[in-house]
Order: C-alpha cells, then structure tokens, then sequence
C-alpha cells in the first residue's frame, strides 16, 4: 500500500519547530514531508492508517508460516514459569510467575508450609487481556503489599495495598504512578512512593508520603518540588526505618544524585536531606541497612562497578571504602547481604556479568575476600539477587539462558548448597540447539562480541557452519542496557526450524560497562550502527549466511537501530523488522518520553547535536529511487514511551522511495503498548515478525 503524495498536506519544515534558533542555523534545515502524519486523530491520518492496516492483513493473511508460527510459540512461551526471584518479607515469599495457559505473570504468595497462593491475576482483574502487573512491594512483615497494574499497555499504573490474608483491598487506589519503587514504613501504616503531577504529564514527578487511610491528594512532597522535571527517582529505606535513601537521575543519564535522611531525627513527613553524591559523573545506588554501614554500588572511577561501604553520618565519596573493587572485565550487577545470626562467617554474594554471560560469587562479608563460586550453567543471565533485608541466611535468584527456560535458584549460606527451588513446567528446550560467543572487529577496530544459536546438526566437528542458512541478527546498543542470554521463545522456534539466530552486544549497552555505554552515545552514536554493521558482515564472511537469507530486527531503541541499518545500507540484508521504533531523529524530543532522552541521543535544539541526529536520523536518510529490503513496522497504539508517528513517517517516505518491489508494510496493535502484554498478543507478535521473516528468506517454520 502506497501513501499519499507529500503534496497532499503543506510539507513542514524543522524552522516551524525551531523558529527562535538563529537564521544561521536554520540555513541548511532537512524536509519533513509526511509530518501531517504526526497526528494519530486527524481524520486524513485515520483514513491513510485504515488503508495501511488493510494492506497489512492482505499481506499477512498469505504468510504460509503464520499459523505454524503461532503455534509453536504459544507452546514455548508456556514454558517461562517465574518472571521473578521470590522476594522474602518476614516468613512469607512473594513472586511473579506465568503458569502454562495464563496470559498474563499472577502474582503469588507462597506460605511458611510451602503452600501457595494467587494473590493477584491480571487476567481476572480485567477480562479483556490488556491489564498488566508492573510492579510490586511487599511490607516488612509480609500483611500487607502494594501493586501496580497499567490498563491497555500504556504503563501508566494504578497502585493498590492488599490484605495478603484476604487479597481485598485495604486503601483506596492511588493513580499517577509508573513503576514507582515503594518503601514501606517498618509498621506498616504507609510508605514513599514516586507519584506525577498529573495523568498527561509524564515527567513532573515527586516522591510522596501516603499514610493508609488518607485521601492520596492529600500525600506530603518529600523530595523532588525544587528538582528538575524530567528527574527519574528511586526510594529506599532501612529496615529499621531509620534511614531514607533517595536517588535522583536526570533521564536517561546515567548520572544520579544520591540523598540521606535520619528518621529517627525527623518527622517522616518532613525529612532534612543531606547528599551523599551530588553533581559527579557516576550512577551509585545506596542501600541503607540496620546498623552504622550503607552498602552502595558505583560506577565512580570504576566503569565496570564496585561496592564500596560508608557510614551513614559520614555518607560523602571521600568515606567510601572498598569492599568489592571493580574486576577490569566483568560488570557489576547486583549483591546480596547473609548476615544471619546463625551463619559462622557472615557472607556476600556477588552478581557480575563477564561479556555479557552471568556468575555468582561467594565472599567474606568483612573484607570483600572471595571464598568461593557458585556453579551457573554456561552462557547464562543471572537474575536479581532476593534475600531478606536483615538476619538473612539464604538467597533467591532466576538463571536463564536462550534456550532454558527460567529456573530459580536457591542458596544456603549454612550449607553451601545451591539448588533448584522451582523450575520450568515444560522441562529443557534446548535440545538440538547450539548457543556460541563470537568476537569480530567493528569500523574501528574495536572487538566486539556476538551469540549465534544454530541448530546442533548444522556445525561441522570444527565448530563452523556447514552451510549458509536463513539467519535473524538483533541488537540494542542504548542506554546501557545488556542483551543478556534469555530464554527467547522467537529465537528457539526460528532455531528449531532450521534457522540461525545472532544477538550482538553492541557500543551503547552495558555488557562491557560505563565506557562501553558512552562509547555509543550522542555524538559517537555511530559507532552502533558501525559496530551492527559489522555483526552482518561477520555472519556473512563466516559461512553462517548471506545477504540475501538475512533479516535485521529491533525493538524501541533497537528499531532505531534497523532503522540506520536500513539506510545506511539496504543491500546488505534482505528484510527488516522495526518494532515501536524511533526513527525521526529531529522531532523525537516532542512525543513519548522523548524529552527524557536528551542526555542519550543529543537535543535538536542544540545546533552541534541537531547535525549529529539527522546524520543517522532513519526518516530523513530515506532516499528516492533505492533498492530497499522488505520492511515491517510494528507499532502499538498504548505505547507511552515511542510515539507510533515515527513508524507511520518512515513508511510511508519508504514506500513513496523503494524500487525493490518488496513489501513495507505497517502493522498496527491495538489496546497494547510499549511493554509487557498477554501472552496470546505476545504469540500474536512474535508469529507475525518470524512469518515475514520466514516469507522473505525462505524458511518453512
């Protein structure tokens, strides 16, 4: 389906949007023909969609995988089980897990006696399938929880406080929130939590006071009325409730102040604030404990993470003091505290990722001295670390790989054990699959690393392919978020069909640590794109496929990614697939949480900046008269964070510039948005992407 001419609508120009910039500035400024496509209610933009949807199921209706497709990830996604580590809170445990059949994770109270019950199921709460569970918070003593639950995908959640005897309600619902930490009081009667101003304004937020019982207009400002409005904020507090931690992040940045309050000194309605880290070129998360010590994470002269200990009254970095120096080439992710009265040698454990691959070690509480290493399968991602917050002995965590469903393991301090405490329903899946780690060399220079999952039977006894095959490459390379080994029901139906699949840890993300983030950010954004540019190159050169069987896919940032790979070279592959992703480079700041993302991508408001987008800006390399690939956009109408007017831009400037004959074709879902969603959408999803994939590169799924 072709869009309508650009002439159709008045063609914009960056000026209408910068108009106050010098006349310098603006004297090279970039068209924008289809920005009239921006507005989602306009009625020419619903006609133009309606044509677009109607192109897409034409399409798709004659995908001859589909059905097959479907099928077969339904049965693999049935096999996550838990979604979380189980979180201690007095005798109790409490978790999200996924039963096979559910649409959606239930969240689960497991009892002293090892009975278990549902506690909260999205599904019952709202039948139509579009309620997700976005977080939860149990309180000290295990009688109380709070929940966040976001209707239509959108992630902009409701908080409600159950009676976990009952399950009922036991305070009135508190709206404006979205995955907001929550830190209960040590009694239970309230708790800080991040609330916005209002529903349409996603970035003014402030953390809050609620009491149960009182109206949640009237919840105290704690911290955040004299801070900026795009502040991120997260809240801690010590078991005791002495203590009250607030860390504050401007965005995406990964730069966070860090704030101390003594309780014990101040109402907690109205707490004195004294900083801890402030203005310095560092993400650090503080932990406050019982007792004199704080534990805190950082990045502060130490790419790579250290956990460093500190005093409360004295909190400031130059108190900080070693525990866990940074490893030069493992990234520090999380640890847990076992100090429990029992335990001969109080212990800690250590969560690191070593490129890309998780392990657990064991270490002396008081000097940080390692003991020992817990025995994590291969080429596995080690889940948050649960223990309870004081006298703890024993600690929870999930352990996956691409092919392994989720296991949750469980560690014993007085033991030494490390065993499985609940495992997957469906057994093993890997079977028949391979997963290796590859190095190649990007543009640059710079070695960079990739996992391939082939079929066993298609490696000759040296560890090569035996022949080139269909094969699917995906990245991210933002925000310093890891592509991690997990279980990817998308990756092991392709696998198993006879496909190669490859996920390369690209300059952007944290695999490799703070540089590695910065080293694919603003004005070295290039060196992303170089570094996936060079993943394609290397399945080609080493025999695992060609560019006529390969397909490029993205998500969110990722989509940003396939968008540049797409026209920065459309030859080198043969079909793309663009998921809520961001496109307009010029014009992102102004929907979504665009204004957030400043500190990653750069402003177009500053004139240095504002060449650096648009000179990877997908939308605007789109070039007439070009051989471009097979492309799908995948875009949801909830979606909060990536407005879908960047997937309607880009098609229809794609489909007005291709001479290829292949299809670009807009896939619009309606009722999900950005993130999580019920597990027949997701199969939905996931059936669609591998079927187009399967259509151009010819796999039979």
């Amino acid at each position: 389906m072709t869009a309508p001419e650009p002439t159709d609508r008045p063609a914009d120009r960056l000026a209408d949007v910068l108009a106050d910039r010098p006349a310098d500035f603006l004297a090279d400024r970039p068209a924008d023909p289809y920005r009239w496509l921006e507005d989602a209610r306009d009625p020419a933009v619903l006609e133009w969609t309606a044509q677009q949807e109607a192109g897409y199921r034409a399409a798709a209706d004659g995908w001859r995988s589909r059905a097959g497709a479907r099928e077969r990830l339904r049965v693999l996604l049935d096999l996550v089980g838990a979604r979380s580590a189980p979180r201690p809170a007095a005798d109790r445990l409490f978790l999200a897990r996924c039963r096979p059949g559910a649409e959606h994770p239930e969240l689960v109270v497991v009892e002293p006696d090892g009975t278990e019950r549902v506690l909260v199921d999205p599904a019952r709460v709202d039948p139509s399938g579009t309620t997700t569970l976005e977080e939860f918070k149990p309180s000290w003593d295990g009688r109380l929880i709070s929940c966040q639950l976001a209707p239509g995908g959108t992630e902009n959640a409701v908080l409600l406080v159950l009676d976990v005897d009952s399950g009922r309600p036991v305070d009135r619902p508190i709206d404006r929130v979205r995955r907001s930490t929550v830190a209960w009081l040590p009694d239970g009667s309230g708790f800080y939590y991040v609330r916005r101003l209002s529903v349409d304004d996603p970035y003014h937020r402030r953390v809050r006071l609620h009491r149960l019982g009182t109206d949640p207009e009237t919840d105290p400002v704690v911290f955040g009325a004299d801070r900026e409005p795009t502040q991120h904020y997260t809240v801690r507090i010590s078991p005791d409730g002495r203590l009250l931690a607030v860390g504050a992040g401007a965005g995406s940045a990964r730069r966070r102040d860090l704030w101390l309050a003594d309780l014990s000194a101040d109402p907690p309605e109205a707490p004195r604030w004294r900083p801890v880290q402030q203005g310095l070129d560092a993400h650090t998360v503080l932990r406050p404990r019982r007792g004199p010590l704080c534990h805190l994470t950082t990045d502060l002269d130490a790419p790579r993470g250290r956990l460093v200990t500190t005093t409360a009254a004295h909190p400031g970095p130059d108190t900080w003091r070693d525990l866990i120096p940074e490893d030069p080439h493992a990234v520090l992710a999380d640890f847990a505290v076992l100090d429990g009265p029992e335990l001969a040698r109080p212990v800690l454990l250590v969560a690191r990722t070593r490129h890309a691959v998780g392990e657990v070690t064991v270490h002396d509480l008081a000097d940080g001295r390692e003991l020992h290493r817990l025995p994590i399968p291969p080429c596995s991602t080690v889940g948050r670390l649960r223990a309870a917050a004081q006298d703890a002995h024993e600690a929870w965590f999930t352990c996956t790989g691409f092919a392994a469903p989720t296991t949750v393991l469980h560690y014993d301090a007085r033991t030494g054990a490390l065993t499985p405490w609940q495992q997957p329903a469906g057994g093993a899946t890997a079977a028949g699959t391979v997963t290796v780690q590859t190095v190649f060399t990007s543009r640059d220079g710079t070695q960079v690393r990739m996992f391939v999952l082939a079929p066993a039977a298609s490696l000759t006894p040296t560890g090569t392919p035996e022949r080139p095959r269909p094969a699917l490459l995906t990245g991210y390379g933002g925000f310093g978020q890891s592509l991690t080994p997990v279980y990817s029901p998308e990756a092991l139906a392709w696998v198993q069909a006879g496909g190669v699949y490859a996920v390369a840890n690209l300059r952007g993300g944290g695999e490799e640590g703070e540089e590695w983030h910065r080293a694919g950010m603003l004005d070295r954004k290039q060196n992303t794109f170089d570094d996936f540019h060079a993943a394609a190159d290397h399945l080609v050169s080493a025999g695992w496929t060609t560019p006529d069987r390969l397909g490029l896919w993205g998500s969110s940032n990722g989509g940003l990614l396939v968008g540049a790979a797409l026209t920065q070279r459309p030859a080198s592959c043969a079909a793309v697939a663009c998921v809520a992703p961001l496109l307009d480079m010029a014009r992102y700041e102004r929907s979504g949480l665009g204004p957030s993302w400043v500190g990653e991508y750069g402003s177009a408001a500053v004139p240095g900046q504002l060449a650096t987008l648009l000179s990877y800006s997908p939308y605007h390399r789109v070039r007439p008269d070009t051989r471009y690939p097979a492309v799908l956009l995948a875009v949801f109408d909830g979606d909060s964070r990536v407005d879908p007017l960047h997937a309607r831009k880009m098609c229809a400037a794609l489909q007005k510039a291709t001479t290829s004959g292949r299809p670009v074709l807009l896939r619009l879902e309606r009722g999900t948005g950005h993130g999580a969603r019920a597990v027949s959408r997701l199969a939905d999803l996931y059936a669609d992407l591998l079927a187009f994939f399967a259509e151009q590169l010819g796999l039979a799924l």
